[in-house]
């Protein structure tokens, strides 16, 4: 974030000497990106961060992927990898791989109970919540999350997630930073007034908190031998991570409602971009929420159909009215996934039904990728099989409102 923020304690001068009252040094931890060459900030903690006591290998859940071969686009049904029952499952290590390649992995998890603090070494998180409640702990303080927030975790950020009750949460891990779209910014960082939402709607931590413990686990996950390059170790550290009694700088995880996103409509229909919110390195993710639509007397406000021959396109369907898909299979919790090298769009009668249409109640987050995805375990214990299928069998649907 370019966005200046100081919490807690910190001294006049950055590198300076920082005591408590009784004489006791802090010490300060500058975190930074790009080899300290972009955005950073400095926690000043009560112990020495980089302290380990023990070590030992963390056996992270499935992440083996396989290619979308034969190239087909596929539906596949969240709700249906979690029992309604489910319990004990955490926000961390209960997630499962939907879709992943070199650059992005999207997962999902329903979660009741307190995850394990963990720190996430290869890129920056986003986190949706499709549904419930939770508090993600971090280093930098807490955020609060409900219905329709993203959270933004930077890369190797201390935390943990405490849901209250059970919570749905899409999981989009990078390899890389995710940031709001550089169209949308000015060469210092703001959000110009063309960009659909501004520095009010995001909501950075809380106050740090300060925690006693001792011996506490952190797991880590890293580049390493697994699949995709990806390995987990848990940390011992003889002092808790939550010591830090102040911090200043721009780097820091916060929060985004998708209710504040302010939807950019046209007089005809709008392209995929106009509806971005963040990206990273080969990928970027969009939101479509409930708008008016297009008002050219002329106007056929489903997109028209469309090949994005450089992207892998992935619908998570969230919310608003899923009549719009009907023939398809699709509902709450769907995922669709359109390969690039297929041309997709509306289901068969939507394209004449939408016309006339004033507004669409909808809510769907898109991830496009650059690079081909392939299929997690998650994926392949929830395609329905006959998705491929749905334009050709004739069934008459009703107005196919998103780009998906």
């Amino acid at each position: 974030m370019p966005y200046y923020r100081s919490m807690g304690h910190v001294p006049q001068k950055r590198h300076t000497q920082h005591r408590a009252g009784d004489g006791t040094l802090y010490f300060e931890e500058l975190m930074g990106e790009e080899g300290f060459s972009s955005d950073s900030s400095l926690l000043y903690h009560r112990s020495i961060p980089s302290a380990i006591s023990e070590y030992r290998v963390w056996e992270l859940p499935d992440l083996s992927t396989i290619p979308n071969h034969p190239l087909v686009p596929l539906h596949f049904s969240t709700h249906q990898l979690f029992d309604e029952d489910n319990t004990d499952v955490d926000a961390v290590t209960g997630r499962r791989l939907l879709l992943g390649n070199h650059d992005v992995r999207l997962s999902y998890v329903v979660a009741d109970t307190t995850s394990p603090y963990y720190r996430n070494a290869i890129g920056d998180e986003c986190l949706y919540i499709e549904s419930g409640e939770a508090t993600v702990e971090t280093v930098f303080g807490d955020l609060e999350l409900s219905l329709g927030d993203y959270a933004i975790i930077p890369r190797a950020t201390t935390h943990r997630i405490v849901p209250k009750g059970g919570v749905r949460i899409y999981a989009v891990e990078a390899n890389s930073h995710i940031t709001p779209p550089k169209r949308f910014l000015s060469r210092f960082g703001q959000l110009l007034e063309h960009a659909p939402y501004c520095e009010r709607d995001l909501r950075g931590p809380s106050e740090p908190s300060m925690v006693e413990g001792s011996d506490v686990e952190v797991y880590v996950k890293h580049r390493g031998p697994g699949p995709g390059g990806i390995a987990g170790t848990v940390h011992v550290l003889p002092d808790h991570p939550f010591d830090v009694v102040g911090w200043d700088g721009c780097l820091y995880p916060y929060a985004f409602n998708i209710a504040d996103y302010m939807p950019i409509t046209g007089k005809v229909h709008q392209p995929p971009p106009a509806h971005q919110v963040f990206e990273g390195h080969n990928f970027v993710i969009c939101n479509f929420v409930p708008r008016k639509v297009d008002y050219h007397p002329l106007a056929i406000p489903v997109p028209y159909y469309h090949s994005n021959v450089d992207s892998d396109e992935v619908m998570f369907y969230c919310g608003g009215d899923y009549e719009a898909r009907k023939g398809s299979g699709i509902g709450q919790g769907s995922i669709s996934l359109h390969p690039g090298g297929h041309p997709h769009g509306p289901q068969p009668g939507a394209y004449e039904r939408s016309i006339g249409a004033e507004y669409f109640d909808e809510l769907a987050v898109m991830v496009d990728t650059f690079r081909p995805l392939e299929l997690g375990e998650a994926a392949r214990a929830t395609d329905d099989g006959v998705y491929a299928y749905s334009w050709a069998r004739g069934d008459k649907g009703e107005t196919g409102a998103t780009d998906g």
